[in-house]
């Protein structure tokens, strides 16, 4: 292990003898880490957490700390961070609530970038970014392939789709359906994310089906129950279409309209 002199490490730490760890940097408890991971300078990392393989978390964040919820009382709770994740300066990341479920997750291939702060509760997908100063409150879930523009305030219990994408300085205070992109201020749907579809290998005709979905669930006047009957009979054809309507199924707070 790559240990700066200076750096603080509990006894009850577990780490792979790989992982690199900068100066000043403190340890706790029932920390685990994974082999090929990388902890910057004067980063605090707290219990119990299991970090897994080749995570990158920058200078000064704060990893693992205790929720800000006024309800807990101290009990054992968790934070679970996948694989192959960039954690940039000044991060936040709190563990779970005992009435949340206990554990703040978190999977493989995220970009989270300076200052972000990831709340009690929340449960972030595979291969998202969330831009500089991003905010999650607590119990939010955040899918995959999901992008967050800079200073996005997330509400508590938001759910954002897969494949979504938020602009700089949006206010969240519903879910966003898969594919869609919301503007800023209080955010009222765009369009489809279809420049992040092309990226990741979507074909013209998925893009178009997507796209009449959306023109389906936020132009046609339809009512919500109405689009919904809609989307499952466009679905029949497009499989990709099922993900708006499994997510509008699944959402407690309604759906950003």
């Amino acid at each position: 292990m790559a240990q700066h002199p200076t750096a603080i490490i509990d006894p009850g730490a577990v780490i792979d003898p790989s992982v690199e760890i900068g100066p000043y940097a403190v340890i706790g408890n029932h920390v685990h880490i994974g082999a090929g991971s990388r902890i910057g300078a004067h980063c605090v990392i707290e219990g119990p957490t299991r970090i897994g393989v080749n995570n990158q978390i920058h200078a000064h964040a704060a990893v693992g700390g205790a929720p800000q919820d006024k309800k807990y009382a101290g009990e054992p709770t968790w934070l679970e961070i996948g694989n192959a994740n960039t954690i940039r300066e000044f991060v936040t990341i709190n563990r779970g609530t005992t009435h949340g479920g206990g554990t703040t997750r978190i999977g493989d291939d995220n970009l989270i970038m300076a200052y972000v702060h990831i709340a009690h509760d929340c449960v972030i997908g595979n291969h998202t970014i969330l831009a500089n100063s991003v905010t999650l409150a607590g119990h939010v879930i955040v899918h995959d392939h999901a992008i967050l523009g800079g200073f996005s305030l997330i509400h508590q219990f938001c759910k954002i789709g897969a494949h979504a994408f938020t602009g700089m300085g949006s206010k969240i205070n519903c879910d966003v359906p898969p594919y869609v992109v919301v503007g800023s201020d209080m955010s009222v749907p765009r369009s489809i994310n279809s420049e992040g579809l092309k990226r990741r290998g979507y074909s013209t005709e998925q893009i178009t089906a997507i796209k009449r979905a959306y023109k389906t669930l936020y132009l046609s006047g339809l009512s919500l129950k109405e689009a919904r009957e809609k989307l499952i009979a466009q679905a029949v054809n497009s499989p990709d279409v099922m993900l708006l309507v499994d997510f509008i199924d699944q959402s407690e707070r309604s759906i950003l309209r």
